[in-house]
């Protein structure tokens, strides 16, 4: 399995798992995140290898089309970037000005 696809699958998940069903959540969250082959979950759940296939490949999909439509894991990117350009701005220009520094800290913090 591709590691950045890993990575990407993990991060729509922990956006968008609330929109999920429970089994969709246990089989993403089994293959994904704890590393359970298809064959562990086919056999946890009492279903076939294909079944445990389907449905993970569907809620890929259907995470894909979440963020297509949402844009809530690109935007969280994008923030993360301009939130590390002001910081660097702010502590090149005004070094000593704390309450910002204190602000940006208070973004950061609500950004995890």
């Amino acid at each position: 399995m591709e590691i950045e696809k890993t990575n990407r699958m993990n991060a729509l998940f922990e956006c968008y798992s609330s929109l999920l069903t429970e089994k969709q959540m246990n089989y993403m969250e089994m293959y994904y995140a704890d590393d359970f082959s298809l064959g562990e979950i086919a056999e946890e759940y009492e279903v076939s290898r294909q079944a445990v296939y389907d449905n993970i490949k569907r809620t890929e999909k259907i995470l894909e089309d979440y963020e297509k439509k949402l844009h809530m894991f690109s935007d969280y990117i994008v923030r993360g970037e301009l939130l590390d350009k002001l910081r660097k701005y702010v502590l090149e220009t005004y070094p000593k000005d704390t309450t910002i520094i204190n602000y940006i800290e208070q973004i950061q913090e609500v950004e995890e």
